[in-house]
């Protein structure tokens, strides 16, 4: 959206009102803007009767559209199923009949049913589908795929360049619809961490292109005949704050939650919302828009050449170099698009050599433990200007983390637990950007925060359901709101949790709290594995398989299981337990035991939250 601005005095809204329109406004997508002015337009139209308009965009097929569009979403933390809903939303504005499906509740062999079909998927770990979309990936590759010849179809990929398998799901799905016969309509589009704009464009995109491929239809109707009862409202209201129109919170608490002698240095922030109206259920993460350090920023500037007072175009327009590469764009990670773009400008062989296919492994090597300082440094470029830089830089993404507090507890403050990530490679010390502004910068200023919503990681509906949560490390801090959350709701359920870390004296992450949780009753079970207390190491993984007979009987009894934490090692070594797990004790193969969890997760009863 364009900057917009409600003038009070031209207006019949107050000054009050008028500010918080134009926040509204601002953090709306073109789709989500033209579903809002369809439902005023019905407000109006049926003011003088007494109805309510009703959104239709996700409700009533629009006129004229034969063949609907199916767009099918796999998402690890629910961005591709958001951008998902918008498309259906602005299909149907556009007078086309679409549905947004989640791969996981998608049955396979309905492809061949298809006319027009939309991916939106993302692309997990290295290269990994997400876990709603494995069983879609697998079964598109596999000998019973159907032959598409007549479906028509496009595919919107999201990623992260900063992984060397950049959207390969998206990849994977875009490559093997082609294949099994499937018309192209509309390019794959592979997106990076700052979605936003490049998502808005793809979506105008597809509309209008199903729509001249279908004939198009008239654009559905902007009001329905639901009857909202006086007081009440058609739609909960939407916090006005986002990841475009963050909202500034103030440091209340940094405590470092290790003993003296840890190799950890975890830290226990907690920051003020009060008044935000910023509201989350467990297992939501928190954004945060974080800035570089100051320090990086100037060494950055000095190896350029540039001056910090140079200016240059920036996110919004003309800014100060010094300031574009604080707050505005990401200058560490280095990531392989940024390699190419600079290469350009560089003219270098021994750069060139590296970007070759052959020679994959060697750049995987340099970029291991560098930054983009040490890419400037060894291959300097003498007539670059900080304005030429800044164009090969991609925007600074937010960072995401857990949250560890529930709001019924904690209304106005948000806790998280924060690893501080500092190491030294190359002969220069590295630190991670949000973690150590969170650790050493964060009482400065205030931090620009919304709330990302996690639609797959959430607590059972039923109190009384029995859950599972591993949680090894700072994986632990939703399973903290977990634990806030039913204690407020006085539920019933009972709760096992299995934490690790390296040793029980100096790294046991909220002791105080799960000892008074056990001593309350609230939590029935607590496994820890401290790896470095005694000779052979001892993780979560190994705890789950000494109580498996237990862990088999909780399942039975409806336990949902909850993984949160790093997703290259333990989530695997975890997954891998509970299929043994289940296989020796339902006396299943190894395919039956695969098929028991997939199971379990199309229940929502394996949820994860890995990274």
């Amino acid at each position: 959206m364009n900057a917009v601005t409600i003038d009070e005095h031209s207006s019949p809204l107050n000054a009050e009102q008028a500010a918080q329109l134009t926040s509204l406004i601002q953090s709306l997508s073109p789709a989500q803007a033209t579903w809002i002015s369809g439902y005023l337009a019905g407000l109006n139209a049926h003011a003088a009767i007494g109805e309510v308009a009703a959104p239709q965009a996700a409700s009533a097929p629009a006129a004229g559209a034969s063949e609907p569009l199916t767009v099918l979403y796999g998402s690890q933390t629910g961005n591709a199923e958001d951008v998902a809903e918008q498309l259906v939303a602005a299909a149907e504005a556009a007078g086309l009949s679409a549905k947004a499906i989640d791969m996981l509740d998608y049955k396979p062999r309905d492809l061949k049913k298809e006319q027009n079909l939309i991916i939106c998927v993302s692309t997990h770990g290295e290269g990994d589908p997400p876990d709603n979309a494995e069983e879609l990936h697998e079964f598109i590759y596999g000998k019973k795929a159907p032959k598409l010849e007549g479906v028509k179809f496009s595919v919107l990929a999201f990623g992260d360049s900063s992984y060397e398998h950049f959207c390969q799901t998206g990849r994977d799905f875009d490559t093997q619809l082609e294949k099994l016969g499937a018309t192209r309509v509309v390019d794959r589009v592979d997106l990076d961490v700052d979605f936003d704009e490049a998502a808005e464009a793809w979506i105008d995109n597809v509309v209008s292109r199903f729509k001249d491929e279908l004939g198009g239809g008239e654009p559905a109707p902007a009001h329905g005949n639901v009857t909202v009862m006086p007081g009440t409202a058609a739609q909960p209201a939407a916090s006005q704050w986002s990841r475009k129109n963050p909202f500034q919170a103030e440091l209340l608490t940094n405590v470092v939650l290790n003993g003296r002698g840890s190799d950890k240095e975890v830290h226990h922030i907690e920051l003020d919302t009060e008044d935000s109206g910023l509201s989350w259920e467990p297992g939501d993460s928190l954004g945060i828009i974080p800035s570089n350090d100051p320090q990086v920023v100037a060494e950055l500037i000095a190896a350029l050449g540039a001056s910090a007072d140079e200016e240059v175009t920036g996110l919004d327009g003309e800014v100060s170099l010094e300031h574009a590469l604080t707050h505005q764009y990401e200058i560490t990670t280095l990531t392989r698009p940024f390699i190419e773009k600079y290469a350009e400008r560089a003219a270098n062989d021994e750069l060139n050599a590296l970007l070759v296919e052959e020679a994959r492994e060697q750049l995987a090597a340099y970029m291991d433990g560098r930054f983009i300082i040490d890419l400037v440094e060894d291959y300097p470029v003498a007539d670059m200007t900080g304005a030429d830089f800044v164009r090969l830089l991609r925007k600074l993404p937010p960072r995401l983390y857990s949250i560890a507090s529930s709001h019924a507890a904690n209304p106005d403050e948000i806790h998280l637990t924060v690893a501080a990530v500092r190491y030294q490679a190359h002969g220069r010390d590295r630190h991670g950007v949000a973690s150590i502004q969170l650790a050493d910068r964060s009482e400065d200023t205030k931090l620009p925060i919304y709330i990302d919503h996690n639609k797959n990681f959430k607590l059972p509906s039923d109190d009384d359901a029995p859950i599972i949560m591993i949680g090894p490390g700072t994986g632990i801090a939703p399973f903290r709101a977990f634990m806030e959350e039913r204690e407020e709701r006085g539920a019933g359920g009972r709760n096992w949790v299995f934490f690790g870390a390296q040793h029980f004296r100096t790294d046991f992450y909220y002791q105080t709290d799960w000892l008074r949780w056990r001593d309350d009753g609230l939590l029935t079970r607590m496994d820890v594995a401290f790896s470095r207390d005694q000779a052979d190491k001892v993780y979560v993984q190994h705890k789950l398989r000494e109580a498996s007979a237990d862990v088999f009987d909780w399942i039975e009894s409806g336990a949902t299981i909850y993984v949160c934490g790093d997703a290259n090692a333990m989530a695997a070594d975890v997954h891998d337990a509970l299929l043994d797990i289940i296989a020796e004790h339902a006396n299943l193969d190894a395919e039956g035991a695969a098929g028991y969890l997939k199971n379990l997760q199309k229940e929502k009863r394996y949820q994860r939250d890995v990274y």
